[in-house]
C-alpha cells in the first residue's frame, strides 16, 4: 500500500502510531469549517445530539461547550478516535453529558428518532453505502430535528464516484423523507443541511 493510500486508509479508520497523529491533525484542521457549518444550524433544544464520527472529539467539545445542558453522543469506527474523543472530553464525560463509543453509521445503536440534532463532519465520503447509511440517519433523528454534513469539495470529488453534485444530495435526502433541504457552500466547503 502506497503512503497516499496509508494515509486514507487511516483518516478513514485511525489506529496505531499513524493514526494517533492522524487524529491530533483532524482535530486541528477541521476546527474552521466544523464552527463554519454549525453557525447554520440551530440546535434543537432539549433533545440529545449525535456526532457521527467523531474521531479526536473535537466537533463534541465545541458542541458540549455551546450546549451545557444537553446530551451529546459520539460513534466512531475507529476504537483510537473513541478512547482519544473521551479523552478530549473527559470532564463532559465523566459529569455524564457525553457519551462515546465505537459504532458504525450503517448500524447505529440508537433507538429510532432519539436525536433532535445529527453531526457528520469531514466523514460522509467514507460511508460503505451512503444511501442506506443516510436513512440509518433519517431512523434515530427525531421529527423536526435536523441533520448537518459537512465536508471539503475537494474531498467529496476524491472519494465520491457518486453523490458529488448538490442535486444528487437533495434528492437522496427528500427520497428518505426530509422535508426541506439547504445546501450552503463557499469555495472550499459544502454543508448540507436536512429538516426530518
Amino acid at each position: 500500500m502506497g503512503l497516499l493510500n496509508t494515509l486514507i486508509d487511516q483518516a478513514k479508520n485511525p489506529r496505531g502510531f499513524v493514526g494517533n497523529i492522524m487524529i491530533k491533525i483532524m482535530n486541528q484542521a477541521h476546527t474552521s469549517i466544523t464552527a463554519w457549518g454549525l453557525k447554520k444550524i440551530q440546535i434543537i433544544n432539549n433533545a440529545p445530539i449525535l456526532d457521527i464520527g467523531c474521531g479526536g472529539g473535537q466537533t463534541i467539545h465545541m458542541l458540549s461547550n455551546q450546549n451545557k445542558h444537553q446530551e451529546i453522543y459520539g460513534i466512531d469506527y475507529s476504537q483510537q478516535a473513541v478512547e482519544t474523543s473521551i479523552q478530549k472530553n473527559n470532564k463532559a464525560v465523566a459529569a455524564g453529558r457525553v457519551k462515546i463509543s465505537r459504532g458504525d453509521v450503517s448500524a447505529l445503536p440508537f433507538n429510532d428518532g432519539f436525536f433532535g440534532t445529527i453531526t457528520a463532519i469531514q466523514t460522509h465520503y467514507f460511508w460503505p453505502d451512503l444511501e442506506h447509511d443516510i436513512s440509518e440517519v433519517f431512523r434515530v433523528l427525531k421529527a423536526g430535528g435536523t441533520f448537518v454534513m459537512i465536508s471539503e469539495i475537494y474531498k467529496i470529488n476524491y472519494h465520491m464516484k457518486k453523490y458529488t453534485k448538490n442535486d444528487e444530495i437533495d434528492q437522496l435526502f427528500r427520497q428518505f423523507g426530509f422535508q426541506t433541504v439547504n445546501i450552503h457552500e463557499n469555495n472550499k466547503w459544502r454543508c448540507y443541511i436536512g429538516k426530518k
